[in-house]
């Protein structure tokens, strides 16, 4: 495993009873490592308020994370600036604890982020969930033309396949 671009390490026997309020910020050279790590065009700005709660050893982290990101098309290549303002819950757990099968999860239920040793990172559990915030697939304003220049249909054009036979059949009904 390669070295973490922004780690902000918490040993958890420091962190004692109650809440803990911590701000953490990637400096210039953390954004340009995150910018190549996850293929963004920039990372002007990336930081995290949070309150950090130790129950035995698991960790709680609750607040919010702030960013300004620039994001490639993915039909054009042009620059799609966004921000992220998204408050997080995530719950720190002993490497192992936090089990291999799949759970639903309801919108109240925080992410689980194991750790390994006597300390967690929240630095990097910003860093991916910023990135799990970001829009998989940004389109500039131009997109939709540079995409029917090149012969892919939208939804509503689809000819052939299941929703295209749904379609056809709903307009035969109705």
């Amino acid at each position: 495993m390669s070295a973490v671009e922004f780690s902000r390490p918490f040993r958890i026997d420091t962190l004692g009873d109650g809440d803990r309020a911590v701000e953490i910020a990637a400096e210039p050279a953390e954004r340009a490592a995150l910018v190549e790590r996850f293929g963004l065009v920039s990372l002007d700005a990336l930081s995290a308020t949070a309150t950090l709660r130790r129950e035995g050893e698991r960790v709680f982290a609750e607040g919010r994370i702030r960013a300004v990101v620039t994001q490639a098309c993915v039909a054009t290549g042009e620059p799609v600036p966004s921000t992220v303002d998204e408050a997080f819950t995530l719950r720190f757990v002993p490497e192992g604890e936090g089990g291999e099968e799949e759970i639903e999860l309801d919108a109240e239920d925080c992410d689980v982020v194991d750790y390994a040793g006597g300390s967690i990172d929240l630095g990097e559990a910003v860093a991916e969930t910023m990135m799990l915030s970001l829009d998989p697939f940004p389109r500039s304003e131009g997109a939709d033309a540079v995409l029917r220049e090149a012969g892919v249909l939208s939804e509503d054009e689809v000819v052939s396949g299941p929703f295209a036979a749904l379609k056809a059949l709903k307009d035969k009904l109705g």
